[in-house]
């Protein structure tokens, strides 16, 4: 049985077997009537890739991983709806709103949230995000300005609305921006490569994977020397201002996860592990003090793979392994 995790980011693992042109149109056979259906084609792609501005209607439960504008009206009252948006890694998300005509006394809302939220979870967590949680928020019936860009601050964002009366709704404009320096990341394949770099910057950083993967490091630069521990009670990179770790669970928030290994020295050559966990997270945190950087790259764990270790796994959530 798929778990809780699994299910809340099942629309996002659709979507991504959408953007590679592996099928027109996917039905959610084990979801509700709200999760979205494929969105990318590569008819569309071709289209888009001719200049025209991409157009069309959101659902109540949307996914968004393209620029245009999009359109969403109430064919009945909606009270529970939300749309997340997903970039590259080096993208930030731009939105405009266009047009809303919503019913803000009536008990409409429109909220922007600065990252993904899925039932009280935050990514980024609140301990690698630069606002605190309720300045994370941009409600349109406080501020009243359908004119104003909201831009996130790492590649993911949402929004979430309630519209009462059937024919009302709102209008918003998509777009991305460059990220010179990427910090906490929703990956949206279960394969690839990334360098983090945190310039001189007293911060945390979390690159997030929402799959069983094998993770190899090849390169960390903390201004040390090296050194992989893995997690016990008496060891870890305690005390250490700049290091990274390795993080497994069931969450979509890194700072309820559970640990499994800590790299607290600079080191080149290669530093492998298999997690089996539903979300995996390599997570920087940076006294301010270096240039740090690190570069790795991961693949899904095969199922086969998966079902063996877990039979022998020490924790039932998630199996690690160097």
């Amino acid at each position: 049985m798929p778990s809780a995790f699994q299910f809340q980011c099942h629309f996002v693992l659709i979507f991504l077997a959408a953007s590679k042109g592996e099928t027109r149109y996917l039905e959610v056979r084990d979801a509700a009537e709200d999760e979205p259906f494929l969105l990318l084609s590569e008819d569309l792609k071709r289209e888009l890739s001719a200049g025209q501005t991409y157009r069309r209607s959101l659902r109540c439960i949307d996914m968004l991983s393209i620029e245009g504008q999009f359109t969403f009206t109430a064919d009945q009252p909606q009270l529970h709806c939300a749309t997340f948006f997903i970039g590259e890694p080096e993208e930030l998300i731009m939105i405009d709103y266009d047009f809303v005509n919503i019913d803000c006394q009536g008990g409409d809302f429109l909220k922007v949230f600065d990252g993904w939220i899925l039932k009280g979870e935050k990514f980024p967590s609140s301990l690698d995000h630069p606002l605190p949680t309720s300045q994370r928020y941009v409600d349109f019936c406080e501020n009243g300005n359908i004119q104003r860009s909201i831009r996130s601050s790492q590649n993911v964002a949402m929004i979430f609305f309630r519209i009462h009366q059937p024919g009302n709704g709102f209008t918003i404009t998509v777009k991305k921006n460059t990220n010179l320096f990427p910090c906490n990341v929703i990956s949206q394949t279960p394969s690839g490569r990334f360098t983090m770099v945190i310039p001189h910057q007293h911060r945390n950083c979390s690159f997030s994977i929402i799959y069983p993967v094998v993770i190899k490091i090849s390169d960390l630069i903390l201004g040390h020397l090296n050194g992989l521990f893995l997690k016990k009670p008496s060891a870890g990179c305690a005390g250490v201002g700049d290091f990274v770790e390795l993080l497994g669970g069931t969450s979509l928030d890194p700072s309820k996860m559970f640990p499994l290994a800590d790299l607290c020295h600079s080191f080149h050559g290669s530093a492998q592990m298999k997690i089996g966990c539903d979300n995996t997270v390599l997570r920087m945190v940076s006294s301010g003090k270096h240039i740090n950087r690190v570069t790795f790259e991961y693949h899904q764990l095969d199922l086969q793979e998966t079902e063996n270790r877990k039979e022998n796994s020490i924790e039932e959530f998630c199996f690690p392994s160097i």
